[in-house]
């Protein structure tokens, strides 16, 4: 089970196919500019030590917990059935109906997203695989990229018999034909790809990210977000990324967005460039064009040393600061971009 967990290989032919991307430079997918990942050794020991034994202020006392799903109310096309309704789950796990569809994106519902370390990164809730079994019949699902906190092989594996249609970043198919799913319903995107699905327009756009899931496949696959767009509504998901020009390019390209879930969480001074801290994700929903926005990537598992809470406290901070509209539906709610408040369900939790 363990091997299992780095996916595919990459073959001479996929390789090739690779190589034809103009993302694809000297073996390996490059950002659009360069981003540095080094980690300096002098900062490795305090880092560890706090990555280890100051678990606390990263991860709540206690599990948070998570709705019910109601299969009835989510599937219930009858009212509004134009607009987008959505639940999050923490992190960057979120299903979507749209246009009488479902759409899973980055299903990671799985209780580690660190299944090859020697220790365990432990969500935050409890027993949430066995949500999938109260899903109904996913008719896409979305993957931003390959990192373990957004492509989860048990996850995968359970929600394998539901679902049609997978839509993935460039080089995750090869993962995904790895754990049994077939070729043919894997549809791969490089950065600007679009198709229509049930008149939905959905654009795999750029981020400033890496990938892999070993230690030979660094850069291999393809990182990014997702714009998904009606005739009725735009909504953008950032993806993993740290800031750059791209998001001003995402919105003069395919904006105004009614909504855009941004990344916030998950930041540390050691890789500045990967990941947004929460003023920046703020900055970046501004140069986007979206009008209200929603942070994610946090409430799910403590993968850098600031506190559970810090990334969306400082997020509205900034938000308010500058007049974002701001949307914050607790784990497991039925929401829709129209939704009223800023729901601040996490100040009842230490």
């Amino acid at each position: 089970m363990l091997l299992k967990q780095f996916g595919g290989r990459i073959t001479k032919g996929i390789r090739q196919k690779y190589e034809k991307s103009p993302n694809w430079q000297k073996g390996y997918f490059q950002n659009l500019v360069a981003t540095s990942m080094d980690f300096k050794l002098k900062r490795l020991p305090g880092f560890l030590y706090r990555q280890i034994f100051e678990g606390k202020i990263r991860q709540p006392a206690a599990p948070l917990p998570i709705i019910p799903f109601n299969k009835m109310a989510f599937l219930d096309d009858s009212v509004h059935p134009e607009k987008a309704k959505f639940i999050w789950y923490g992190h960057s796990a979120l299903l979507f109906r749209i246009h009488q569809k479902t759409i899973l994106l980055d299903p990671m519902l799985g209780p580690d997203c660190s299944p090859i370390a020697p220790f365990t990164t432990p969500r935050f809730s409890e027993n949430t695989l066995d949500l999938i079994d109260e899903f109904p019949e996913i008719d896409l699902m979305l993957i931003t990229h390959d990192h373990y906190d957004h492509l989860d092989l048990a996850s995968i594996q359970k929600l394998k018999a539901k679902t049609k249609k997978y839509f993935v970043g460039l080089g995750v198919k090869r993962h995904l034909a790895a754990w049994g799913i077939e070729a043919d319903l894997v549809t791969e995107f490089d950065w600007w790809d679009d198709t229509i699905f049930n008149n939905i327009k959905i654009t795999y756009t750029p981020t400033r990210h890496f990938s892999g899931r070993g230690l030979h496949d660094r850069d291999k696959s393809l990182w990014g977000g997702w714009s998904i767009c009606t005739p009725t509504e735009k909504i953008w998901f950032s993806g993993d990324g740290g800031y750059g020009d791209h998001f001003k390019t995402v919105g003069e390209k395919l904006g105004p967005f009614d909504f855009g879930f941004m990344e916030c969480g998950q930041y540390n001074e050691n890789w500045p460039m990967t990941h947004l801290f929460p003023e920046e994700s703020v900055q970046a929903a501004l140069d986007a064009g979206v009008r209200k926005a929603m942070p994610v990537h946090w409430a799910g598992f403590a993968l850098a040393q600031h506190s559970w809470k810090e990334p969306v406290e400082r997020f509205l901070a900034k938000a308010e600061e500058i007049g974002l509209e701001v949307l914050l539906p607790g784990l497991g709610e039925i929401s829709g971009i129209g939704s009223d408040g800023d729901g601040r369900w996490f100040e009842d939790f230490i």
